[in-house]
């Protein structure tokens, strides 16, 4: 199908493109460790694929970006080979890159997150840069939307990272993260986090290998290609519709 991105195109393709390109999207990822079987580019990967397809459906007017590969990982730095921005350094590459494509005529964006932990840090970049670079800045979570899919596959009390629900998107999307041999449940431990988890009354930080001694959570045991087609496609199906009625809503 066809699409633009950014990483395949020449000057003169892109010049082209932006006849018809009314938004771009800047897919955002992170470099984390996702437990025995999943590899630590799996943010990064899953956020380019899915805003691949982001791209395809709404063709000619989207533009996909570079993804921006580091994310928010502070609670997972006690797991070896985790890197991470600080939300400062974050925002200013988002800021950077916008102002790069806003300088080619591009006034709307979309950032696409794989990682809930950037999520916080991107809230306060849509909101600040909006309105310091007088552009249109909106905010998507991958699968975030594909409430009734997740609810049919998805069976763990606490899920969310490295767990059935993600392993079985990598199926679809990216199956090369996948170490199938290292499939795992997570190893829940004991402790105050329970304490501070969104929705609680009281929240606050903690470090992943507080919650889980492997880094996951859930059971990727039970992942499959079918849930993560399920649950991809929902998820597209929403982020397009939503984006389309934006367009069409700032043309009339």
């Amino acid at each position: 199908m066809a699409m633009y991105h950014l990483s395949d195109m020449t000057w003169p393709e892109v010049k082209q493109a932006l006849e018809t390109v009314k938004i771009a999207i800047i897919p955002v990822g992170a470099h984390e460790q996702h437990g025995p079987h999943l590899t630590e580019s799996c943010d990064d990967v899953l956020a380019d694929k899915f805003s691949r397809k982001l791209g395809e459906r709404l063709y000619p007017h989207v533009l996909v970006t570079p993804s921006i590969s580091i994310g928010v990982s502070i609670h997972h730095i006690h797991f070896p080979g985790t890197l991470t921005f600080r939300p400062e350094t974050l925002i200013a590459v988002i800021r950077d890159m916008v102002w790069s494509l806003k300088q080619h005529g591009i006034q709307k964006f979309l950032l696409v997150n794989s990682h809930g932990g950037n999520q916080s840090t991107l809230s306060v970049a849509c909101t600040t840069l909006t309105h310091e670079l007088g552009i249109e800045i909106y905010l998507a979570k991958t699968t975030a939307s594909a409430k009734k899919a997740i609810q049919e596959h998805v069976k763990s009390t606490l899920f969310g990272h490295s767990c059935e629900r993600e392993v079985s998107e990598a199926y679809y999307l990216a199956p090369q993260l996948i170490r199938e041999d290292q499939l795992a449940p997570g190893d829940i431990q004991e402790g105050k986090w329970k304490l501070l988890r969104p929705g609680n009354a009281v929240q606050g930080t903690y470090f992943y290998d507080e919650m889980t001694a492997n880094g996951c959570i859930g059971d990727a045991t039970k992942a499959s290609y079918d849930a993560g087609q399920a649950i991809v496609e929902e998820a597209l199906g929403n982020i397009v519709a939503a984006v389309s009625q934006l367009l069409n809503f700032n043309e009339n």
